[in-house]
């Protein structure tokens, strides 16, 4: 998290967040009146922060990452408009899990880069697999969010075939579970073996464009400075 973030929680006097988020920020939760839910509560949660903060209250409404990055930003900000709240809203930015994978891999966002995630629980299937055709084709560095849960298995699978039109079978790849947590993973591997490797609901899955390459235990995309310059 950032430190504006961490001054947001201690400033509030309410807190709220999935009970999986808010375990693990214990220390910001003593004294605090907290509200916890469960996953796929987030219209709940959105509610219940703005319905409190309307009476006057300091609420930080908790994400995991960057809250306007496949989180609750966006919702809370709908939901706001819809009920026409005149509470104050501040977004506060954290490390989204493509920053803190990229950086546990070394630099594979040094180029263009896309994001797209394989949950269908929102976006349509047939429009993710597009999203990733077209993705895979610019040769963009592409981080896989949501890449497969336990009933969602077929997603993943379909965006490797999707790449493999387009990139090389060898074509390195870095899978990042439970980043910066005592649970983290990192494994190398390429797009030909990358389903072997265990990805679950907390990986955030790398996929380099045809110039990124591996470098012992990292991965660097080029930028193209030695093509300009003397190095």
């Amino acid at each position: 998290m950032t430190f504006d973030a961490a001054a947001a929680m201690k400033n509030s006097d309410i807190i709220i967040g999935y009970k999986t988020y808010l375990e693990l920020i214990p220390e910001f939760l003593e004294g605090k009146e907290v509200v916890s839910s469960q996953m796929m509560k987030e219209v709940d949660r959105g509610r219940e922060a703005l319905n409190l903060a309307e009476e006057g209250k300091t609420v930080s409404l908790v994400s995991g990452g960057d809250p306007g990055i496949y989180a609750m930003a966006g919702l809370v900000l709908e939901l706001a408009q819809k009920a026409d709240c005149k509470c104050k809203i501040e977004i506060i930015p954290g490390l989204a899990a493509i920053n803190s994978c990229a950086a546990r891999l070394g630099a594979p966002l040094m180029h263009d880069f896309a994001a797209v995630s394989l949950s269908d629980l929102l976006t349509p299937r047939e429009l993710i697999y597009k999203r990733l055709d077209a993705v895979a084709g610019a040769d963009f560095v592409v981080a896989l969010y949501n890449p497969r849960s336990k009933k969602r298995t077929e997603q993943i699978v379909k965006a490797r075939e999707i790449f493999l039109k387009y990139r090389s079978p060898d074509n390195v790849v870095g899978i990042v579970t439970n980043a910066t947590r005592d649970n983290e993973t990192i494994i190398l591997t390429t797009l030909d073996k990358m389903l072997e490797e265990e990805i679950g609901m907390q990986s955030t899955v790398i996929i380099g464009n045809s110039q990124t390459y591996r470098w012992g235990d990292l991965l660097v995309t080029p930028r193209g400075y030695s093509e300009k310059y003397e190095m």
